[in-house]
């Protein structure tokens, strides 16, 4: 089978003024900007590439590098190698191996592509938007190219043209296991289960826990099917409102979110909003890291929440995720804001570490612009500006993470996918929620263009005027933390921490105090003495990207944040004269 793909791509540019590539060319048949590309074919699995599906790391990557010690350079071998290091969380181990076969073939489509992947996990998506695009000018063909392309258009918020990339890797490639579980997301309830029933059916190379997630994630949309649930919505005539934000602990031995500190240290009270479940006042912690609504068993058992699929949640700490469960309130009041039919994460018998009944994620707001004003004690939402094409801003929902399927159980903005032989349009006009491509409306020109993977907010962040690694805003973080990988490249790690983290998943065993450290985002410096600092690694590998830490409350609670969740824009105002009152 042949396709006709686009050999020419526009480029645009995102946040430092890196450039990424962003398709812009037509399909017309026998256009002079379109090339004739092969479909995929495999050769039989080798040994290696059987221990790899089997997810057996330590053996496939010993099968590979035989392979490649009697075929030295060989893409495929080269190809598993890399992606099998990948999988056992040898990154340095990876890009040595991708920088051996660039050496030897320096204009390989194939090692460049790899070479983007790596640069990716680094979390250093800037330069794998380079790399995507050195590949894609040597081989527009390549699928692991348009999915790696895929990757960094959904991370900077263009999420139509991510949709379109994905299809494409599939036509190219539908063997390739980790294109074809891109490909499954994009499609219908039913299709979905069918097609996730079969990849689970055969070896993938996914580790334990991925294969657990997954199989979870397929019984919810089974019992989706046969259940289906009416969409979350708001059904008060109230568009934009302003919330205040109240203290939560008054104990001044703890602080806010994740950690408690000695008593001669300040005290950080956990900020929350009052939230009615099924008109059931409780007080949820406002925090930008947290995914959805989540509440404790005591909170949901007293609102009534109807229990709809069992499961785990997890976060910062190292005692392992906790039993969960998804439920759904018939009514949701937050101020003059009224949402009903909205699904919400219990999680069973535990106190939060702030004292709160749970936390609200910044992101069930997503159809809002959402400024969060802690000087002031406000949130204030506001309509999002309306998209190109559209007279006013989309209906508004709480995005609470599972609003992605409508009452009939399809996926609110997949589509059906292309006939084979034939190419999905490039830049798809937006067709519903969560189909369009990032926009800045002339009024958000001076916002800052951050990264987004799922609910986590990632900022672009320079350490001490040198290097930039990637930080999560988290407003639910008692203050401002580094990994030990990171702080070792700028500066010393003195020895334990005094301070105390733990979050849903516990405490975490091991924390350092480290020296100065001056962090630079946006337009905001923040100069930290004695940070805290702590692995990163789960957190990492969840995102699939290297997260250096979390910009917490201490800095982010003198600020004024204005969040665009829809298109990944984040603005941030300091006044001195209206500094945080804790």
């Amino acid at each position: 089978m042949v396709l006709r793909v686009c050999a020419k791509e526009s480029a645009v540019r995102f946040l430092t003024g890196l450039v990424f590539v962003f398709a812009a060319c037509g399909f017309a048949a026998g256009g002079a900007s379109a090339v004739q590309c092969a479909v995929a074919r495999h050769a039989p699995l080798s040994d290696a590439d059987k221990a790899y599906l089997a997810s057996d790391y330590k053996k496939a990557e010993d099968l590979y590098r035989a392979q490649l010690a009697s075929s030295p350079g060989d893409p495929v071998s080269t190809q598993g190698l890399v992606h099998t290091l990948l999988r056992d969380e040898e990154i340095p181990e990876a890009a040595d191996a991708v920088q051996a076969a660039l050496a030897a073939a320096p204009t390989s489509a194939a090692f460049i592509e790899l070479r983007g992947e790596v640069e990716y996990r680094q979390g250093e998506p800037w330069t794998a938007g380079r790399s995507a695009t050195d590949s894609l000018k040597l081989d527009p063909c390549n699928p692991r190219t348009r999915l790696l392309l895929a990757d960094i258009y959904r991370l900077n918020s263009f999420y139509a043209s991510a949709r379109t990339s994905v299809l494409m890797a599939h036509q190219l490639d539908p063997g390739d296991p980790e294109i074809l579980m891109a490909w499954i997301s994009t499609l219908p309830l039913k299709e979905r289960i069918a097609e996730l029933q079969t990849y689970l059916a055969a070896p993938r190379g996914n580790d334990a826990d991925e294969k657990r997630q997954l199989q979870e994630f397929l019984d919810d949309l089974k019992k989706l099917e046969a259940e289906p649930q009416k969409p979350c919505s708001l059904v008060s005539q109230i568009t934009s409102t302003r919330l205040p934000i109240e203290s939560i602990i008054k104990d001044p031995h703890q602080m806010d979110g994740w950690g408690s500190l000695p008593s001669h240290s300040i005290n950080f009270a956990a900020l929350g909003l009052d939230v009615k479940l099924n008109n059931h006042s409780s007080q949820l912690q406002i925090d930008t890291g947290a995914d959805g609504l989540v509440v404790t068993s005591a909170v949901a058992k007293r609102a009534g929440l109807r229990t709809f699929s069992q499961g785990e949640a997890g976060g910062i700490g190292d005692e392992g995720n906790r039993k969960a469960y998804t439920a759904f309130a018939d009514s949701i009041r937050i101020g003059d804001l009224e949402f009903q039919n909205c699904a919400v994460e219990v999680v069973d018998s535990v106190t939060m570490p702030s004292g709160a009944d749970g936390l609200i994620g910044a992101d069930v707001f997503s159809d809002f612009l959402v400024t969060l004003d802690f000087p002031m004690r406000q949130v204030l939402l506001q309509p999002l500006p309306p998209l190109p094409g559209q007279s006013a801003a989309a209906d508004v929902k709480l995005d609470t993470g599972h609003e992605n399927l409508n009452d009939s159980g399809e996926d609110a903005h997949a589509q059906a996918a292309p006939a084979a032989g034939t190419v999905a349009p490039a830049a798809p006009k937006p067709a519903g929620r969560g189909l369009y491509d990032r926009y800045i409306a002339p009024e958000m020109k001076d916002y800052t263009q951050v990264y987004r993977v799922g609910h986590d907010l990632l900022i672009p962040t320079q350490l001490n005027g040198t290097k930039v690694k990637l930080f999560i805003l988290d407003t639910g973080m008692f203050a401002t933390t580094i990994s030990p990988q990171a702080a070792r490249e700028f500066t010393k790690i003195d020895g334990d921490s005094p301070i105390d983290v733990r979050g849903l998943s516990g405490n975490v065993k091991r924390t350092y105090s480290v020296s100065d450290i001056v962090f630079h985002f946006a337009d905001i410096s923040q100069k930290v003495s004695d940070a805290v600092s702590f692995d990163t690694l789960k957190t990492s590998k969840s995102i699939g990207m290297e997260v250096s830490g979390f910009i917490g409350a201490t800095a982010l609670r003198q600020l004024t944040i204005h969040i665009d969740y829809r298109d990944g824009l984040v603005k941030f105002d300091y006044d001195p004269k209206r500094g945080y009152r804790y």
